[in-house]
């Protein structure tokens, strides 16, 4: 099976650049940014036991991703022809993916990730990728949650505040899969959301967490805690914002912005 054919088994399209959650004229940089954060979903050393394998092949097929993308000829074969070159030297079978990795990015733990996620959430970098990915994925909420990184569902809220600023201020289209989602949609995705929270915790109590993350562990929990009920309040009342014959997206956004 050939990347291409790797990439929709694993991520649903058979595109190297949904596959790291960029668009198609990211700068080496921001291709850079997404398989880093892509990687880190699907990391090895992130996932309980049972779920290794199945991570590990997700793992490298980014890698594969990566290594075509940041390599200019073969970025520009992909881009022209829309194929890779699999005998080539970015794909050669020994390579070994994790050790890619590593030598890109230095190993992490989880003190890595919440100190990171302090600076992250809020900033310039944050915004402007939020905004990136509400334009790549033409308002399409799933995908954007899914895309962003550090946040869980209870940041919908506030990433919908930051999108719906954003499109009174002109700086993105407005979209009809954004204006118009139906509560529906919203409630499937906080299920979804919810169950793997409840996953991913008995996880966690199951494998045990190690020295000097108990405090990180209570700080999560508390957090969610507290945000859950914006989140529960801001469902009650998506229908009655967003489902009552809404006039167009641009219009209907520019009559709430005196209410931010």
């Amino acid at each position: 099976m050939g990347l291409l054919e790797q990439c929709e088994a694993a991520f649903g399209a058979a595109d190297l650049y949904r596959a790291l959650g960029v668009r198609r004229g990211a700068s080496p940089e921001e291709i850079r940014r997404g398989y880093h954060r892509a990687s880190l979903r699907v990391h090895p050393d992130r996932v309980p036991p049972d779920d290794k394998e199945e991570a590990t092949r997700r793992f490298q097929i980014l890698g594969k991703a990566y290594a075509v993308l940041s390599d200019a000829e073969q970025r520009a074969l992909y881009d022209e022809q829309g194929r890779v070159d699999e005998e080539g030297e970015a794909l050669r079978a020994e390579r070994d993916w994790q050790e890619y990795w590593r030598l890109l990015f230095k190993k992490i733990s989880v003190k890595d990730i919440e100190d990171f996620e302090k600076t992250y959430k809020d900033s310039e970098q944050e915004l402007a990728d939020i905004k990136a990915a509400y334009v790549d994925f033409e308002g399409d909420m799933d995908k954007i949650m899914e895309s962003v990184l550090c946040v869980d569902y209870t940041d919908e809220p506030r990433i919908r505040k930051i999108i719906e600023k954003a499109i009174d201020c002109k700086e993105v289209p407005s979209y009809k899969a954004f204006i118009k989602e139906p509560k529906q949609k919203a409630m499937a995705r906080k299920r979804r959301a919810e169950k793997e929270a409840r996953e991913a915790e008995e996880c966690k109590q199951e494998l045990g967490l190690g020295d000097g993350e108990d405090d990180l562990k209570a700080l999560i929990q508390s957090r969610n805690k507290d945000r859950k009920k914006e989140m529960d309040d801001f469902l009650s009342h998506l229908e009655a914002k967003y489902g009552n014959n809404p006039k167009k997206g641009g219009k209907k956004t520019a009559a709430k912005k005196g209410k931010k």
